[in-house]
């Protein structure tokens, strides 16, 4: 371990060169025009897999975007990890918004800025540099590993689930390793353990046939408009709870060591306030700022429109008014049951003048993970050695259903690894990624693979 950590030090530069190379690639998933893009993204990581030794590298082809598949066994004694993580990455819009190019790569100050800096190009591409140091110093691993670096991740990862379906054996291991979240603070290390899941759904109201003059027709016709907002006002009450009936039925309260943990952990709340330009928070009753995000369910309306929206005035009463809504779950949740929940709360108050449409569109499942198997331990000992400090446990408000995917169908955990900070601006212009943790990542990835493996 200590010549690959001596390696990973003194090819530095060049590990950062490489990454910025991939960076110059523009795989946005979610648009046709990039298609080819993401291809060139695909056979560039699978040419770099290759050439820092991994025994076999192949592109799989799926209905959509190429998964890039490793694979490099040491020995049938030794624990195998599956590293994922996705090379695609989020469209740059707004472009005028950015400060320097999002596709072409500029260190300022021990930053990187970039589209994918962080999510996930930066993170994933420690994982091959931690391999290289091992295989190019050392010769071997000291574990068996495989990588499964997918290309549509920003989309959903349609055709992930079902590969994994279909190449379980292929894909068994001991644990998934994962480097696409995010420490608690800077400076502050942790692990993630727990995720939260999702439902998201589109709701639209319809009344009249057509957008109606608000002059000739107001006061006699019901307003889409109007009963949507008072439906969506109906789903919170003033301690801010969900008023949907059965909605918290079997949750997974925080236990008494948690609440510690939280309590225990360095967060500003006016420091946090001022980052996000809010004078107040809203939070549930009971419940801490930092214990509201991460560990318990939400609902929140993600867009609402309708009727006339442009510049000036047109006086009409909207046809329809539509809304996308989206909800945090946590551990006892589940999915479908959520949704049908919400289904039935909108349904009973839609007005008898209007017909309601409901579209389910994506949805997760909440993930805990065991923090004393000998995957999160050996996390904790590689990034505390690396960090100088205990790092923390800590529970993710986001959402990564592929996770859950790996433990329904392979029957493995997960290990959230991560070295981005929420200040990184993934998915925002200026996404940016500091030089010195793309190195203790390394670092730290280099040393887990000798703990699990070492025991």
């Amino acid at each position: 371990m200590n010549e690959a950590l001596t390696y990973a030090n003194d090819h530095f530069d060049r590990f950062t060169e490489e990454l910025e190379d991939l960076l110059r690639i523009p795989s946005v998933s979610t648009d046709s025009s990039y298609a080819d893009d993401v291809k060139d993204a695909a056979n560039w990581l699978s040419t770099n897999l290759s050439e820092v030794g991994v025994e076999h590298v192949e592109i799989v082809e799926t209905g959509g975007h190429p998964i890039v598949y490793a694979e490099h066994h040491v020995s049938d004694e030794k624990p195998t990890v599956l590293v994922y993580g996705h090379y695609d990455v989020q469209p740059p819009d707004p472009l005028e918004l950015w400060e320097t190019p999002p596709f072409e790569p500029k260190r300022e100050n021990g930053t990187l800025y970039a589209r994918g800096a962080c999510d996930d190009k930066g993170q994933m591409f420690m994982h091959v540099k931690a391999t290289e140091a091992y295989l190019q110093q050392e010769g071997e691993l000291p574990v068996n590993l495989k990588f499964l670096i997918e290309g549509e991740e920003e989309t959903g990862s349609v055709h992930l689930a079902p590969f994994i379906e279909q190449n379980q054996e292929k894909l068994a291991a001991d644990v998934v390793l994962i480097s696409d979240t995010a420490m608690f603070a800077p400076g502050v290390p942790s692990i993630t353990y727990g995720l939260r899941g999702l439902a998201y759904t589109e709701v639209t109201l319809r009344g009249p046939n057509r957008d109606l003059h608000s002059g000739i027709y107001g006061g006699a016709v019901d307003n889409p408009a109007n009963a949507l907002s008072r439906m969506i006002a109906d789903l919170h009450d003033d301690d801010h709870r969900i008023t949907i009936p059965g909605f918290y039925d079997g949750v997974r309260d925080l236990t008494d060591e948690e609440r510690e943990t939280y309590a225990s952990l360095p967060f500003d709340e006016e420091r946090w306030k001022d980052e996000i330009g809010v004078d107040a928070l809203r939070v549930e009753e009971g419940y801490s700022a930092v214990e509201a995000i991460s560990a318990r369910p939400t609902l929140d309306v993600n867009g609402i429109w309708g009727g006339y929206t442009g510049e000036g005035a047109k006086t009409v009463l909207p046809a329809e008014a539509h809304a996308k809504i989206s909800m945090r779950l946590v551990p006892n949740q589940r999915t479908e049951d959520i949704y049908d929940k919400l289904e039935a709360f909108l349904d009973e108050r839609c007005p008898d003048t209007m017909t309601l449409d409901f579209k389910r569109l994506h949805g997760g499942k909440p993930v805990l993970v065991d923090t004393e198997s000998s995957a999160m331990q050996s996390a904790k000992h590689a990034m505390g050695e690396v960090f100088g400090k205990e790092p923390f446990f800590v529970r993710n408000g986001g959402s990564i259903p592929v996770v859950a995917d790996f433990k329904d169908i392979l029957g493995l955990d997960s290990v959230l690894m991560g070295f981005g900070l929420d200040s990184d601006a993934i998915h925002s212009p200026n996404e940016h990624f500091g030089l010195d943790r793309f190195q203790k990542g390394i670092e730290s990835i280099i040393r887990f693979h000798d703990h699990f493996g070492n025991g």
